[in-house]
């Protein structure tokens, strides 16, 4: 049963009709790596989080929630009051990448932060990114750090987001098949959700080059919304964004609740100068933003409705037990 500190903080994430149109950017090392492709490490603290502040403040008025991560845009964005008052605001807590060979990944909580750091930094919700395969001999790891995440979640009424990443088992095979993909992804959610779990960040659940019959996406996503026990929302891996709208309208058809959308609509502006860059997230960006928040009202699922017991907690004395 949802709490109802939780189902506020999620509200706060959420349109008025209880959908996600929610914006991601946690992005670290795949950021420095697209802003500086042949020298990474030259990119600053500062440039990262002049980025973030830019992209927050221009885009946070059209999403109902916006995912920062610690170490370059939370402070920036709180800081330089760049955060929409409308817009709800989900941290990170995972350290970026994993350890581990790449068959057998591992994810870690970033040292010095946490669940509890993140409820008193304001925010209403804590995503965590974990590389997960169910047969990865790390599966069982992983599995407890979303116990454990989810756990803390439910001591400070913070709403937990799970973003998991499948990977390929073979070390030959860069990704996964398009069918293997989908047996994951499925499996995925049927497995994790249950620990916990508030809202899941979810992949695509095949590859779309490798499967372009879109009455194919539409069974694979009604698949992956009959084994997940939360309300899910798409990530955008880096699609482009017309596909994307794509991807978006179909999972949502299918009984998602919303998209948690980052480099398919802004990834184009990380090699601008900062004038176009500027331009680029107020006109292309935010009309994205848009556009996606019209097929997810057209189309998604309310996260309300995974909860039609709410109301019976507001009782006469439902704050002596809360």
């Amino acid at each position: 049963m949802l709490t109802l500190g939780k189902a506020y903080r999620l509200s706060r994430c959420a349109t008025a009709d209880g959908k996600f149109v929610m914006l991601a950017l946690d992005h670290r090392n795949n950021l420095r790596r697209a802003m500086a492709p042949d020298d990474p490490d030259r990119v600053s603290y500062e440039e990262m989080a002049t980025f973030k502040e830019e992209l927050t403040r221009a885009l946070s008025p059209a999403a109902s929630g916006i995912l920062l991560d610690p170490e370059y845009g939370l402070a920036a964005a709180i800081a330089g009051n760049a955060i929409d008052p409308q817009c709800g605001l989900l941290v990170a807590v995972e350290e970026t990448g994993y350890t581990g060979v790449p068959t057998a990944r591992e994810s870690k909580i970033l040292p010095g932060w946490s669940v509890e750091k993140v409820a008193r930094a304001g925010a209403a919700g804590v995503k965590l990114l974990i590389y997960y395969h169910p047969q990865a001999a790390t599966a069982a790891a992983q599995e407890a750090l979303v116990e454990e995440v989810g756990e803390s979640c439910r001591r400070y009424e913070m709403p937990f987001f799970l973003e998991p990443l499948s990977f390929s088992l073979d070390p030959e095979a860069k990704r996964l098949s398009s069918s293997e993909k989908r047996r994951v992804v499925v499996e995925t959610a049927r497995r994790l959700t249950p620990l916990g779990v508030d809202v899941l960040k979810a992949e695509f659940p095949l590859n779309i080059d490798e499967e372009p019959d879109q009455r194919v996406w539409l069974e694979a996503c009604q698949e992956l919304s009959a084994a997940s026990r939360a309300p899910w929302v798409l990530l955008s891996a880096g699609v482009s964004f017309e596909r994307f709208v794509e991807q978006t309208r179909v999972a949502c058809q299918a009984g998602a609740s919303g998209v948690l959308a980052g480099r398919a609509v802004w990834k184009e502006a990380v090699t601008m100068e900062p004038a176009a860059r500027q331009a680029f997230f107020l006109s292309t960006a935010r009309k994205r933003m848009l556009e996606l928040g019209g097929v997810v009202g057209e189309y998604g699922k309310p996260w309300t409705d995974f909860h039609p017991d709410l109301k019976s907690q507001a009782t006469p004395e439902w704050y002596a037990r809360f």
